[in-house]
């Protein structure tokens, strides 16, 4: 027996593996005691605030302000004033040049930003860093890009600007969201009024100063905060268009109130996605993905969300934990046999285990009502038609995903998938250049790519 052959003969055997700890330092954002709203380039002084906290310890960050009625309507006067006076006659290529500066530096500054969503947020570090960053910069350029040309997007017609876009966001994607909405429409000439999540607002406010460092003219875009209650004072005031990411109960509501008025409305609702796999799929890389898709960003896609090594985080507040226990409580009162693998929760913040259910039938609550959190149900189907029939049996209709090694089977999905959005082999990619957005109780309009510029023009 040769020397080597006899050194690994003795070599150990490890019983298990276990990351060591690896957090980003907190010191990269430095935080006010207390933020105003963000109107006509200035702060202004709220007459209400709130407390902003960190859901994976409860702890308090920021007071932020609850915009009142009157606040709202100051932030819209302030979008309106730039609009006529300066930004929308504006050439595309001047519109340009700012929508670059933004690009860059949320790059150049993309450490802080992934920092502030997770603390915020409650969000995996790595997810901030290296999905809703690269993402948020990168449809900032690609509409950069397209300001100049918006004639040859929409050839034989005359495009223009809107006027004034009231935008809501949701706090899944706080910084993505606000990249989705703002970019296209400043590249088509529109000025912004923008409403992030009650409970995410700081990358909102971060986002002020990196309109202040790219010499944004004042009152281009305005920062207002608050809960339900500025979002609807929004959608009442003298805007052009309301763009809307969140709840489908809300966004009823809103098409509701604007019925009737010529406001322009776009909506992204909830979504309930079907992966289907085939028998014949790549196994390893269709659980993968699976993982991937119903686990990212906790779901809404268990440890410190700014250590490298996690991949749950904390669930966004203490209303939607609640949410999912109770769906979870439905499925096990139903009958499908649940599986957690052991995990030791913190004792303060919000956080819940991953969850499996199998032997879920389709007349179960959790198998057609959005859970929005990291609980993945698994149904069976014996033929490609039972597997429509049951993806489609939803009320939602916003992304779907099939695996399978068979190119006319993916086809052939995705022409009979009532979805607005379908991934194949894969799960969860997103590019500036391709539009996404739903159908049925998921909403209507698209947000990137060309699509997502025609609903912030108007067509002479």
């Amino acid at each position: 027996m040769t020397e080597l052959e006899r050194q690994q003969d003795r070599a150990p055997v490890p019983g298990g593996w276990e990351y060591a700890s690896a957090p980003e330092s907190r010191e990269l954002v430095t935080l006010r005691e207390r933020y105003g709203l963000f109107v006509g380039g200035e702060w202004l002084e709220p007459k209400e605030t709130y407390s902003t906290i960190d859901p994976s310890s409860e702890e308090p960050l920021a007071e932020i302000g609850q915009a009142t009625e009157q606040e709202v309507g100051l932030a819209v006067d302030a979008a309106r004033d730039a609009f006529e006076n300066g930004w929308s006659a504006l050439p595309g290529s001047e519109r340009a040049k700012y929508l670059f500066r933004v690009a860059r530096l949320l790059q150049e500054r993309s450490r802080e930003f992934a920092v502030l969503e997770s603390l915020n947020g409650g969000k995996p570090i790595r997810e901030s860093r290296d999905v809703d960053l690269p993402l948020a910069a990168a449809h900032f350029f690609y509409y950069a890009g397209w300001a100049d040309k918006l004639e040859y997007a929409f050839p034989n017609r005359k495009p223009k600007p809107l006027g004034v876009a009231g935008q809501i966001i949701p706090w899944n994607f706080p910084l993505l969201m606000l990249a989705w909405k703002i970019a296209p429409a400043l590249a088509a000439g529109n000025t912004v009024v923008l409403k992030p999540a009650e409970t995410t607002p700081l990358s909102a406010l971060l986002f002020c100063d990196v309109l202040r460092q790219a010499e944004l003219p004042p009152g281009v875009v305005n920062i207002v905060t608050g809960d339900g209650r500025a979002g609807a004072a929004l959608v009442k005031a003298d805007v052009d268009k309301v763009a809307f990411t969140g709840s489908t109960e809300v966004g009823k509501a809103i098409q509701r109130e604007l019925a009737g008025t010529g406001k322009k409305l776009t909506l992204e609702l909830g979504g309930k996605a079907a992966n289907v796999i085939f028998d014949d799929a790549a196994l390893d890389q269709a659980v993968e993905g699976i993982v991937n898709g119903i686990y990212f960003n906790q779901g809404h896609v268990c440890c410190d969300p700014l250590d490298k090594n996690t991949d749950v985080g904390a669930i966004n507040s203490r209303q939607q934990l609640e949410k999912i226990q109770e769906l979870v409580a439905s499925g096990e009162a139903e009958g499908a046999e649940i599986y957690q693998p052991p995990c030791r929760l913190p004792e303060k913040g919000y956080w819940f285990v991953p969850t499996v259910f199998t032997n879920v039938a389709q007349s179960y609550r959790i198998a057609h009502e959005e859970i929005f959190g990291p609980v993945l149900s698994v149904l069976t189907f014996r033929t490609p038609d039972e597997a429509v029939e049951k993806a489609n049996n939803t009320q939602y209709g916003l992304s779907a995903g099939v695996w399978t090694e068979k190119g006319s089977r993916i086809l052939s999905m995705a022409q009979r998938l009532r979805a607005g959005v379908i991934w194949a082999n894969t799960y969860n990619r997103f590019d500036p250049a391709s539009p996404f957005g739903g159908y049925k109780e998921s909403g209507f309009g698209r947000e990137g790519g060309r699509h997502g510029l025609e609903p912030y023009l108007r067509f002479e």
